[in-house]
């Protein structure tokens, strides 16, 4: 195939247990802005989601071209609270670039996040920690050298 069918890609989604929480923490932590919000959503959405019967909240969150959906179900969450191991199947993790590491460091913990100060690296591509948002979900923060 010489032309990629992929155009882009449109969002990461999140399951949370508390939109309102997840969303200040995406939004004052790490500088997303939130631009659609929808509740109460059903049908046909719930057979989409695997969810029958259930409805769900969303709200997306945009920054600098990168844009996360956060999801709550009326059916309550599952799974556990806490980061995932590395050498799990699956999505591990997101990275971002910042500018000011301890700042936004500060602004996780502040947020209901926290840091996993034991992952800590001063490398040749920069400061680079692994954080976890208030539902456990891995994020790597990464600042440039220099």
């Amino acid at each position: 195939m010489s032309e990629s069918p992929v155009v882009s890609m449109m969002h990461t989604g999140l399951c949370v247990s508390d939109l309102a929480k997840s969303k200040a923490f995406y939004s004052e932590a790490l500088g997303f802005t939130a631009d659609v919000s929808m509740e109460g959503l059903g049908e046909p959405l719930d057979q989409l989601l695997e969810l029958p019967g259930q409805t769900v909240d969303v709200c997306q969150l945009h920054n600098n071209g990168m844009r996360i959906e956060l999801v709550t179900s009326s059916g309550g969450v599952t799974g556990p609270a806490e980061r995932r191991p590395m050498n799990q199947r699956g999505i591990t993790h997101m990275t971002f670039t910042v500018t000011d590491i301890e700042a936004v460091m500060a602004a996780v913990k502040e947020y209901g996040g926290q840091v996993h100060m034991e992952t800590w690296i001063d490398s040749a591509f920069g400061k680079i920690v692994f954080c976890t948002d208030p539902d456990g979900t891995r994020i790597e923060l990464m600042q440039a050298p220099g």
